[in-house]
Order: C-alpha cells, then structure tokens, then sequence
C-alpha cells in the first residue's frame, strides 16, 4: 500500500507544478518543489485520521492555492509548509532561511499558538492572529482558507463532536470571510460542508428532495435554456446558458428565512446566462441591459422583479442582472445575467485581479471594518461575535432625514443605525419614524430606508435590546450600559428552543459550572460558541420527559366552517396538550393560523404536524424558529 501512496503523492504534487509551471519563472518553480520535498520528509512518519500519509494534505492545499484561487509562488509554498512548524520539529526560522522572509511570514500567520500561550480560548487567539494579518496582507488568510476547505472535505472520518466543533467555526467564521473576500464558490462550499455535518439528518432530506426536484424538472429547464440560447442566438450573442441548482444550505436558509417548507420554497435554481464581455465595442451594463431586454421582449417579466447588481454591486464586489422571467411552462424563473468578467470575479473576488492596487483595495476595507474590533485589547467570550456582526454582513445602505448615507449590516435595526449616529441618540431611543412611518425601535430596517430618531431621556436600553443589535458598536454601547446587571441561567437555549428527540449538542455552562446548555445543532448561540469554545461540545443525552417544551406551528388552509374547532380538537383532546395561544389572519378565504403550545418530544410534535395536515382544507403546517415565535406572541 505504501508504493500506492507513493505514486499518488508523486502525481498529486505533479499536478501542482504542472499548473504553477504556466505563471511562474524557473527559479520560483524550483522553490515550490523544495517546499514539497521539505514538507514530504517533515511530515513522513505522520498519517490523517484516514490512515492515509500526512502529506496529501498539504498537497492538496496546496492544490487549492494553486488551482482554484490562482495564487503565486510564495502562498503555495506556505500552503505546502502550513503545518511544519506546528507538527514537527521544523522552526519559523528555519523556514525563513530556507525560503525567505515572505514565506516565513505566511507561515507563522497560519500557524497555531503552542497551549501554553493561549490566554483564554485556543479558537480565539488564532482568530485574532489571523485576522491581525489581514489588515497587512490578504495571501496569509487566503492559504487559511484553502487549508480550511480540505480539512471540510475530508471532515468524515472525524467523530460527531470534532465535526460540529469543526463545522462551527466553518459557518461561523470562515464562510462568512469567504464571502466578505468576494470568493462566492468556496463560501458556498464551505457553508454547504457546515451543514452537512452539523445537521446530517436535515442535510440528506433536502438533498434528497432536491434530486428529485432536479429530475422532476429536467425537461422543463432545458427547453427553456435552449429557447434563451436560441434567442440570443437569434440576436447575434454568443453566451452561455446554463441551470445552477442552489445547496442544500441553501434552500435551508430559504426555508428558514421565509417560513417555508421545500415544496412551497419559489426559486431552488436559477438559469445563469453568461456573456464574453469582448464580443461588442458596448459597456457590461450595457450588454447586460441588452440581454435583459431582448429576453423580457421574448418572456414575459414578474412586475418589479429586476435587480440591479451592476450598478450597486454588493460589498463582497457581485455583479448581475437579475430578472424573473415566466416560460412557457408557467412557472416563474430567476434568471441571472453576467459576463465572463463577473463570474470571474465571483469565483476568485480579491485575487481576480492580480495586482496590487486591487489588493490594497480589499486591505483598505478591512483595516476599516476591523479597527475596534482587533484594537480592542479584550479577550472575553464575545470577541467572535462582535467580528461577525461587525464585518461578515451584506450591507445595506440607509439615510437619515437630511440625507447622510448610514451603512450597516443586512438586518440590522433602528437601534444600529441610532448608535451608529451617535452613543447618546442609542441610549435615548424612544421610538423612529421609518420613511415617515412610526415604527419601534427594534423595527429591521431595508436598503433605501430614511430613518427619523426620537428620545427620551427617561429610556435607557433594556436587556432585550442586544438581541436586536447587529453591529459591534450597538452591542458594545448596550452592554457597557447593562454590564452590572446580573443574567439568569437556564438549561435550554432559549434561541432555540430545543425539543427531545432533535438533533442537539451539549455546550458546558461557564455559568453554573458542572451543567449543560442543550441547544439545535443549527442554532445560531450554538455555532458561535462551537467556533470560539469547540472544546465545550460535548454529546448530550437529551430525552423525553414530562416536561412539556414550547412550539408554536404556521397553519395555511382554505376556510371553512369548524376549522378551528378541528384544530384545537386535535391539540387538546387527541393528544391532551395545552395551549397557550392562537393567532389567525383570513384573507379571501385562506386563513393563516399560528398557534403555540407544549410538547413531550420531537416525535410527538411530527405526529401532531401529520394529524393537522390531515385535516379536512389543511395544505401547510410549519413549526416556526424562534424569532417568528416569539413575533407571534408580541
């Protein structure tokens, strides 16, 4: 088996040179196979978890330096020594002499503190010394990441606990940078992974369901793809037209953002039409528009659809057309319109064009965005959070009444954007007026929005107000205000609310210490603390009892005499739960209920959702997460 490895470790680093052999000189090409030989003789006596040798994993980031981000001589030199300092004897000096001062740089950045340096949590030192460096060069994070995205695609052999501890910091942090450096592809990769193993059973049923969307549809999509393709044709454009089905991560945001479930989810795929930007004297935007037209002129067009990301690109630099087209087949299409250029510049974001005025570009917005956060010479358990809500956001853009430009993060509240004007407008806010309308403070605001604050200075902020905060100054103002005031411990997150039964982790309580705080493996609080204190995960036993556990279910059904009655019936005298709730809305006959009550378990409240789907004029039930829950109730 040995010569078996040795030939695959020989033609996966060929494969490595064969592609940095077309971009870089002789003399760099022989420092990169110097790195792999170090690198082969430092880790020879290690092997993965796989049982396979160590060193195919530095090959293989290397790989992904090379291959998928387009990195120089130096990056894949690192990526080839990214461990040596940390798993054998090898030193940063020793790698400074061998290779130079820049390498030795890219190094040390990835590598870890011995745990004897760590001052409170592992996770978080090496955050900070990452994201430090990024405010000087962008290549250290970059090797971070292709490192970070094969361990994601090799994460099975691991033990549940690692995964999720692995997995959290994934979708917790670097996702999220991911996206913020514009690298689309393996943002998605890396959120899509996170899912996989933190909520495996979630995972397979929509990539389930998915394929069988995908063959369902196969037809459908294809004719309208070639009938796109025919008219551009027809008009003298060349591009290519293809259907991308979104991930299972995906359509799991979806279904979570809008309340749905998969077969009522619009737009699991979208046809992506792709333009050489070269072909005509004409500008993107102009090609674009022209593209949009000639397909509006061919397919009718949903009022109010179209998207402008050409002109207002967002933060992580994505540019497109969108539309929503309606084909002969009836059924809404999202279509997207891009050049060769856009989609390069999704794929490769801050590396898509090398040179260096486009790098100090992205360095220029995170020395911005990280100011507070890395300055901040505190090392508590928040630290993580606050980077997150403070940089890895879309942003939107609002203004106040006299027309000053405010940005802040998708989501984000009247409470942001009064602290982001000033400390004392947020302490003091009362109550806003969004684009004339009164609203509360804890209102979400949109792009576009013109938002109007009122004081009082008998308001002061109330614990609550920190889960409506997004953005580091928020948080920060809110909690130097509510620091002295002490926080009640429970057992259950309550961001989550999970039920016996569910897919749950256990995270050790720094508050009442020898206890657990159970909560969904893809909650929020969970993965944020995974991320920063991946050690305190631990499996839980968490089964059903008699306690009875909150859940508050969506109802969509077509009116009718008794339908309540039957619902309630159900609840109470079938499986003698109480309620505690019911909201209903009916608008030409169909009525939206909302209802909240106890459960014992999972399985118990699977078997209630089958008994009411049941039900005679019944076509939806849903359990709601937490927020709209808690919506319910306000």
């Amino acid at each position: 088996m040995q010569n078996d490895y040795s030939e695959i470790i020989e033609e996966r680093a060929a494969h490595v040179f064969d592609v940095m052999a077309k971009r870089v000189s002789a003399e760099e090409m022989a420092r990169i196979r110097a790195a792999f030989e170090l690198a082969r003789e430092a880790h020879a006596p290690q092997k993965r978890k796989t049982g396979e040798p160590y060193i195919l994993h530095p090959i293989a980031v290397a790989n992904i330096a090379a291959e998928e981000l387009m990195l120089g001589a130096n990056p894949v030199i690192a990526c080839f020594l990214h461990d040596v300092v940390e798993d054998t004897p090898y030193t940063i000096d020793d790698i400074r002499e061998r290779f130079g001062d820049d390498v030795a740089f890219l190094v040390r950045v990835v590598t870890k503190k011995p745990t004897h340096d760590y001052e409170l949590s592992k996770q978080l030192d090496n955050y900070r010394q990452l994201l430090n460096s990024m405010q000087y060069d962008i290549r250290a994070i970059l090797v971070k990441l292709a490192d970070r995205l094969h361990n994601m695609r090799t994460l099975a052999s691991m033990k549940p606990e690692k995964q999720m501890k692995i997995a959290g910091e994934t979708d917790y942090f670097y996702a999220p940078l991911a996206n913020r450096l514009g690298l689309y592809n393996i943002k998605t990769e890396l959120e899509n992974l996170s899912f996989r193993y933190r909520c495996p059973d979630e995972y397979d049923e929509i990539a389930g369901l998915l394929a069988r969307h995908v063959e369902a549809n196969r037809e459908k999509l294809e004719t309208f793809r070639r009938q796109i393709e025919e008219t551009l044709a027809a008009a003298g454009i060349k591009g290519r037209v293809y259907v991308d089905y979104r991930r299972p991560f995906s359509l799991w945001r979806k279904m979570r953002k809008y309340g749905d479930d998969f077969n009522h989810l619009k737009y699991r795929h979208f046809v992506e039409v792709v333009f050489d930007e070269n072909q005509t004297h004409l500008s993107e935007k102009v090609m674009a528009m022209k593209i949009y037209c000639i397909l509006t002129d061919r397919f009718k067009e949903k009022h109010c659809s179209m998207s402008n990301y050409i002109d207002s690109p967002k933060e992580n630099g994505y540019q497109s057309i969108h539309a929503k087209l309606l084909p002969d087949f009836g059924r809404w299409q999202e279509v997207h319109i891009s050049s060769e250029a856009m989609i390069r510049q999704s794929q490769l974001g801050c590396v898509a064009e090398r040179n260096e005025e486009n790098i100090l570009m992205w360095i220029s917005k995170f020395r911005k965005v990280l100011h507070d956060t890395i300055s901040n010479p505190n090392h508590d358990e928040r630290y993580m959070e606050d980077i997150v809500t403070a940089f890895y956001n879309d942003d939107i853009q609002v203004f106040t009444p006299k027309g000053e430009k405010i940005i802040l993060p998708q989501n984000a509240t009247v409470i942001d954007f009064a602290y982001e004007v000033h400390t004392q407008l947020g302490d003091h806010a009362k109550y806003a007026r969004i684009n004339s309308r009164l609203e509360p403070v804890t209102t979400a605001l949109r792009r576009g929005d013109v938002v109007e604050i009122f004081t009082d200075e008998a308001v002061h902020p109330e614990r609550d107000w920190e889960q409506y905060a997004h953005t580091y100054k928020a948080k920060k103002a809110i909690r130097r205000y509510l620091e002295n005031v002490p926080c009640g411990a429970y057992y259950c997150c309550p961001e989550c609310n999970p039920i016996p039964g569910e897919e749950v982790i256990g995270i050790r309580n720094h508050v009442l210490p020898g206890t657990l705080t159970v909560h969904k493996r893809d909650c929020r609080v969970a993965i944020s603390m995974a991320s920063s204190y991946g050690d305190d995960v631990v499996p839980v036993d968490f089964t059903a009892d008699d306690k009875l556990y909150p859940v508050t279910l969506k109802v969509r059904a077509v009116d009718r005499n008794h339908l309540f009655i039957d619902i309630v019936d159900c609840i109470t005298n079938t499986f003698r739960l109480p309620m505690e709730s019911i909201n209903s809305v009916t608008e030409r006959n169909i009525v939206v209920s909302k209802i909240r009550f106890g459960v014992h378990s999972y399985a118990e409240l699977k078997t209630i959702i089958n008994h009411i789907s049941a039900i005679e004029s019944v076509d939806e039930v849903k359990r709601l997460d937490n927020d709209d829950a808690a919506a319910t109730r306000r």
